[in-house]
């Protein structure tokens, strides 16, 4: 902590007047009321954007084939355990045709340390990450 008075961090007046007056000099940017209509590039920009091609949902219910990415991440709600897999073993281990819940929801069971004995609450709960 220092000894220096509060007033250190403020401008002075005469450093205000002249942030003003060059505040004052600059045009405003035109305000859009917030009724108008979203320009056309604000939707095409977000079209475009390779997160927007598929939702969590969509993923999930893709083949092993069909997706594209390099690695496949599945994390557990309960343990706060992750594990991550090559799509290419993916397919070499469980097939080209498997729908990607199901084989994480396999590799998540295969070293679950959250057993208790009842089917409703055994088990990992898998949260979908998506990078």
């Amino acid at each position: 902590m220092t000894d220096r008075p509060a007033s250190w961090r403020m401008p002075t007046p005469k450093q205000m007047e002249k942030l003003a007056a060059e505040a004052a000099r600059r045009p405003a940017p035109p305000a859009a009321s917030p009724d108008a209509p979203l320009p056309a590039e604000h939707w095409e920009s977000g079209l475009k954007d390779p997160r927007a091609e598929a939702t969590g949902a969509q993923l999930r219910q893709r083949r092993l084939s069909e997706i594209q990415r390099h690695v496949l991440r599945i994390s557990c709600r309960r343990c706060e355990r992750t594990v991550e897999i090559q799509t290419a073993d993916a397919v070499r281990l469980y097939g080209g045709n498997a729908v990607w819940k199901d084989v994480a929801q396999r590799l998540l069971d295969n070293t679950c340390q959250q057993r208790t004995g009842r089917h409703e609450e055994d088990g990992c709960w898998p949260a979908f990450e998506t990078p």
